[in-house]
């Protein structure tokens, strides 16, 4: 009997006695295998908290209760109890199940998520407003609403999460952390606060606990002690309560490790944890990846793996294979900045928690003592890195595009500020296809473009990224950075010698003899238009230039083709709020060119949602059918709305 296809909502799950849950954790954890291995996604994230939301749904009523999720790729098996079965066929795809938390798909899910470090401030606030608001639970009010956020032990060391415990702590209210701690981020987590984790699971036993829990008198915020809540607390809780635990310097109790595989005692903990009144940890111990031997073995590889395929073979067990793609630009820069460090012994390197999204795990492996991996710290990754800047190494950060935001303050005043020549190389910008819009990089250039000295540039195929990170190995005089999207590494210009990337110049691609318009491209772009100008041989004489710089924006291009009276379309995939075409634009001004003869294209001014890129290139209006459709526009002389999309939003 299948148990999953009767569970509609957390009511019918709480309708089955505590027995059958074993069987339909079993069938949540096939179906997500069964669907990741043929779209992709987050998988070991999922397996490991199979058994943790099946309690939690068990327990708690979230379609009144308050569920908080950290970062999102753990959400699976919360969206298949919550009435989204028949949207996982296609997940992460046009019309299908996001692969993180999302409003739009239902109420059960508070915040679209995808950053780390953000569920216990939004659960923080949320706490307040329904205290404010007489609607918190408290022993007085039975029917108010509680307040349960999931976090990771990787997560955890985030400077936002420290700042939500800081103020979790203050509450004097119910108010639940539930940390997932399964020793792992994407890669294995890094610094301290993970190694303190460590020697938890090592140290700490249940008798350890339950002969030390009466001992303590540690006094906790508010006049309360320890011994006085080992009085309120169930007993499970009591035999679990961690004596100087690290969050009890924050104000918050703290229960456990317990087995976050053990369904009884979890819905025992819980249910505990449900009618006490003052901020709690519970501490859960999983494992990612659990109930497939090859996503628990290889935890990283199988984060967020590509479409795979299980093969059982005689004698040999389980194998599965992976489907490979082409060669990606995370690919690439991985070697080519493993090539760099060999030429330049002054070149260190840093990533956020991503050594093998951003392609650096085997230059770490090559350069343990000038390679390093700061775990989900952003912010501390790009300090760190002007620190290196300031005592005359020279420093490369591996982030994704939408991930820099978050150290945004630290390009700003550590870096820019200083003169500090810290290079920022850009994985995952522009639009990123499964992920959806809590991923996509949209907004690099404007943020950075806004610093003084700052050196921007996109890559639009392999050798221009090497030629890009060449010229930013000698760029001194403040930040640069390169963007690069996630997609394969294009060879439609394989044929062309690439020039090296000269300070502030263009780079022509396609030459005609009689110009009637001219397309400049940032990044990867240059591949899409030279597909629509190929389109359009034979009908209209088109120009094609890769601009490679955003700042500063070529400008004795500008004056030769504008200065001619001839039209310029710019092309990009970022937001046309900021812009490559708008420094184009902004360039014009200063010149006193025409700005009327030039077209922007880039993403519109609205949020794109999950999909392939290729059908989230054209919802936005920049792939190469938009592109032909807009040169054709505008030699026509029609109005730019009947160009495209992001035409629209450009006028």
């Amino acid at each position: 009997m299948n148990l999953l296809g009767s569970i509609h909502s957390p009511s019918a799950l709480k309708a089955l006695p505590p027995g059958d849950l074993v069987q339909v954790c079993a069938e949540i954890r096939q179906a997500i295998c069964e669907q990741v291995s043929k779209s992709g996604g987050h998988l070991a994230p999922n397996l490991g908290v199979v058994e943790l939301t099946v309690a939690m749904h068990y327990v708690f009523d979230f379609s009144f209760d308050r569920l908080l999720f950290d970062v999102g790729h753990q959400c699976y098996t919360h969206k298949l109890l919550t009435g989204r079965q028949h949207l996982l066929p296609r997940l992460r795809q046009r019309g299908g199940m996001s692969g993180f938390p999302e409003p739009r798909e239902s109420s059960y899910d508070l915040f679209t998520v995808g950053h780390a470090g953000t569920a216990i401030s939004t659960a923080v606030g949320m706490a307040r407003g329904d205290t404010l608001n007489g609607e918190g639970w408290s022993p007085e009010k039975q029917s108010g609403r509680r307040t349960v956020s999931l976090i990771g032990d990787a997560s955890i060391v985030n400077g936002v999460a420290m700042e939500g415990l800081n103020n979790a702590g203050t509450l004097k209210r119910q108010f639940l952390v539930v940390l997932n701690d399964n020793g792992m981020s994407i890669a294995k987590p890094q610094g301290a606060v993970s190694a303190y984790f460590d020697r938890l699971r090592l140290s700490h036993t249940y008798g350890e606990f339950k002969k030390r829990a009466k001992e303590v008198a540690s006094h906790m915020p508010g006049g309360e002690t320890l011994r006085d809540l080992y009085h309120r607390m169930g007993e499970s809780s009591k035999a679990f309560i961690a004596e100087n635990h690290w969050f009890e310097h924050f104000g918050l109790v703290t229960v456990g490790p317990i087995d976050g595989h053990d369904l009884p005692t979890l819905i025992d903990f819980l249910n505990e944890a449900k009618h006490f009144d003052r901020p709690m940890v519970l501490h859960v111990k999983t494992v990612k990846g659990k109930g497939y031997s090859f996503a628990e073995n290889d935890a990283t590889a199988f984060h967020s793996p590509s479409a795979f395929k299980i093969e059982t073979l005689e004698n040999e067990g389980c194998r599965v294979e992976v489907k490979k793609g082409g060669r990606s630009f995370t690919t690439a820069f991985g070697e080519i900045l493993s090539s760099l460090m060999t030429r330049d012994p002054k070149v260190v390197a840093c990533t956020a928690a991503m050594p093998d999204g951003t392609g650096v795990s085997k230059v770490i492996e090559k350069f343990p003592d000038r390679v390093w991996d700061s775990g989900i710290c952003e912010s501390h990754a790009f300090d760190m890195m002007a620190g290196l800047a300031k005592t005359g190494w020279k420093p490369f950060f591996a982030v994704y595009s939408t991930f820099l935001q978050r150290a945004f303050d630290q390009a700003f005043q550590e870096a820019a500020l200083q003169g500090l020549p810290v290079r920022i190389c850009l994985d995952r910008a522009g639009l990123v296809g499964g992920d959806g819009a809590v991923h996509h990089g949209f907004c690099d250039i404007a943020l950075l473009s806004v610093l003084p000295k700052a050196c921007i540039m996109a890559a639009m195929d392999e050798p221009s990224l090497a030629a890009s990170i060449e010229f930013m190995r000698d760029y001194c005089e403040g930040i640069s950075s390169v963007r690069y999207p996630r997609e394969n590494v294009s060879l439609r210009f394989a044929q062309q010698s690439c020039p090296p990337f000269e300070f502030g110049r263009a780079r022509q691609l396609i030459a005609c003899e009689n110009r009637e318009i001219a397309v400049l491209t940032f990044g990867v772009c240059a591949i899409d238009a030279a597909e629509a100008i190929d389109s359009l041989k034979g009908e209209y004489e088109v120009e094609l230039y890769d601009g490679r710089f955003a700042k500063p924006v070529d400008g004795e291009l500008l004056r030769r083709l504008i200065g001619s009276g001839t039209p310029v379309i710019t092309v990009e995939d970022h937001s046309i709020r900021g812009g490559f075409g708008s420094a184009v634009l902004e360039t014009c001004h200063e010149l006193g060119l025409d700005t009327r003869l030039v077209t922007r294209m880039a993403l519109p001014d609205q949020w794109i949602y999950q999909g392939e890129r290729k059908e989230q290139l054209a919802e936005a209006g920049i792939d190469g059918a938009a592109i032909a459709r807009t040169i054709r526009a505008v030699l026509a002389g029609s109005p730019l709305c009947e160009a495209s999309p992001a035409a629209v939003a450009a006028s």
